[in-house]
Formats: structure tokens, C-alpha cells, sequence
């Protein structure tokens, strides 16, 4: 069976999906969205692996960075080749029959799952060292530290997850590139303007902390999943 035809039989076999054109967003707004996913707590984390791996990890952060460069283009190619491909979920498919989908589903779904667990984890480390006597009692259980921040941050966060067109998350995005470059700007204000500084301490290459260097570079760009669905919008 020739390709033009089975294309022609697979289009066929598809289930007509309705518009919605109220979903789609601009490109500034996608901006907002892609920077967000990028930016973030992925920024903090970078003192940390650095700490753990050595300076000479920044050459893995760069090389992390040119994959999902490069993987980002082959994304966009895979997208432009056929008109049904819109998620990785299609690519598997399209790529490896349905075995391929359900094993492309099962990584990416345990993916977003971990990613949003380790921002929770990251969330009530970071809250509980500024606030360490924070704390509440309910039906006589006491939660206080890590623990109560990690509920408070899961209560803010839920209300976004209702919310269903990235147009309107942009603003929710667009906060968190404002945060992000706030803590940028007073990085540098505290290093230059106070009198701290910027002293290059620390080790050149640390083997033993590399593997968590590796992940936290990893985590700066865990955002490379969303990435089909916020283009897609896009285009609507």
C-alpha cells in the first residue's frame, strides 16, 4: 500500500474532533509560556548542582542545552510532517504503531508526574528554611516543616490546573518570568552593588556529586514535554 493512500485511509478511520477556536493564544503569550516552563526553579537549582558537580559541570548544563535545542527542532519537524501529529504520544504512534503511543504516554505521563512532585518537594525545602517555625493542627494532627508548606503550595497551585486555555495561564506565566527575573536582578545587585561579590569558590569537577548535578541540569529544561501542546495552541 503506497503512503498517499493509507494517509488517505488513516484520515478516514480518524474521529472528527470539534473546534475550539476560543483555546488558541498569541505569540506573546506563548512566549510567556515557554519561558516560564524554561525559567523558574530550575534557575535555583543551578547554584546547588554546580555546588555538587564542580564548575566544569556548566559544560554539561550547555550540552543538556543543545540537546533540547536540537531535540526541540526534530519535535517541530515531526510536527510539520504529518497534520495528524500534535503531542509525543502521535509521534510514538506514527513512529511505532500503538505500542509506540502507549510506551511514549506511560515515560511522558511519569515524567510530568515526577516533575510536579519534585517542585512540591523543592517548594517546602525552600519555604520551610525561610519560615522554620511555620506550622498547623487539623482534626489533631499536627503537620508542621516541609510537610505544611508542601499542602499550602499543592492548595495554590490546584486552582491553574482548572484553568483551560494557556491564554489565560499566560498571566499566570507571565509571573513567574517577572519572579524569575527579579531574582536575577537581585543576584546581581547583592553581588555587585552590596559588597559580597562573586568569588569562584569551590572544586573543579566533583565525580561523586556529578550524577546530581546531571539531574538538576536535566530538571532546568523538564518543560521540553509541554512544548507540543503550547505550539499547537499557537497555531490555532
Amino acid at each position: 500500500m503506497d503512503f498517499p493512500r493509507a494517509e488517505k485511509l488513516e484520515s478516514q478511520n480518524e474521529v472528527p474532533m470539534p473546534e475550539e477556536p476560543g483555546n488558541g493564544t498569541s505569540f506573546l503569550r506563548t512566549c510567556f509560556n515557554g519561558l516560564n516552563a524554561l525559567s523558574g526553579v530550575g534557575i535555583l537549582s543551578i547554584p546547588y548542582a554546580l555546588a555538587r558537580g564542580g564548575w566544569l559541570g556548566l559544560l554539561l548544563l550547555f550540552l543538556v542545552a543543545i540537546l533540547c535545542w536540537y531535540t526541540g527542532l526534530l519535535l517541530r519537524r515531526c510536527m510539520d510532517s504529518h497534520p495528524l501529529i500534535k503531542t509525543y504520544p502521535d509521534i510514538g504512534q506514527h513512529a511505532f504503531g500503538y505500542i509506540g503511543r502507549v510506551t511514549v504516554s506511560v515515560f511522558m505521563y511519569v515524567e510530568l508526574y515526577l516533575v510536579a512532585v519534585e517542585f512540591l518537594i523543592l517548594e517546602g525545602d525552600n519555604l520551610n528554611k525561610l519560615f522554620p517555625n511555620m506550622g498547623f493542627t487539623i482534626a489533631g494532627l499536627k503537620i508542621g516543616g516541609r510537610q505544611a508548606f508542601v499542602l499550602l503550595t499543592s492548595l495554590v497551585v490546584l486552582p491553574t490546573t482548572w484553568l483551560k486555555s494557556l491564554g489565560l495561564l499566560a498571566y499566570v506565566s507571565a509571573g513567574g518570568v517577572l519572579a524569575s527575573f527579579i531574582l536575577v536582578v537581585c543576584i546581581i545587585w547583592v553581588g555587585a552593588v552590596d559588597g559580597v561579590g562573586f568569588h569562584e569558590n569551590g572544586v573543579l569537577l566533583n565525580w561523586s556529586g556529578m550524577p546530581t548535578a546531571i539531574s538538576m541540569f536535566a530538571f532546568c529544561y523538564c518543560g521540553h514535554s509541554v512544548f507540543p501542546h503550547i505550539m499547537q495552541l499557537h497555531e490555532r
